[in-house]
């Protein structure tokens, strides 16, 4: 059997290695949903954009094979304030190069501090 070694592996153009068929995550992002939109930490994600409250788009840095052909999983947590799960629910727009949620809490919209998601399916 051989074995492969390696710091960095990259593209043959000198880039990222692009991941498509492995079950590896083809994109997150954590951030703040409140104010002034801050992305605290991401990958193949160029951005994130406020479309009124509690609604925001991610937008991918290298888009997905398709509209509705990757799943997105998010995190839930308790908010210790009201004793109630927060979570992100609502699939407001599937494109292959962005995917729009609402945040929603017992029935409302609303923006929140704490917000993360991880996509999963094949990149274009």
């Amino acid at each position: 059997m051989s074995t492969l070694k390696a710091d960095t592996i990259q593209s043959t153009g000198g880039g990222a290695a692009t991941l498509t068929k492995q079950s590896a995550a083809k994109a997150w992002v954590k951030f703040d949903g409140t104010g002034t939109l801050a992305v605290k930490s991401s990958f193949n994600v160029s951005g994130v954009t406020d479309d009124g409250t509690g609604i925001n788009t991610i937008s991918f840095t290298n888009s997905m094979s398709g509209a509705n052909d990757y799943t997105v999983a998010s995190i839930d947590y308790r908010d210790s304030s009201s004793g109630g799960n927060r979570s992100i629910q609502g699939t407001y727009s599937m494109l292959a190069g962005s995917y729009a949620v609402s945040n929603v809490y017992d029935a409302s919209v609303f923006d929140d501090g704490r917000l993360m998601m991880q996509i999963n399916g094949d990149l274009a």
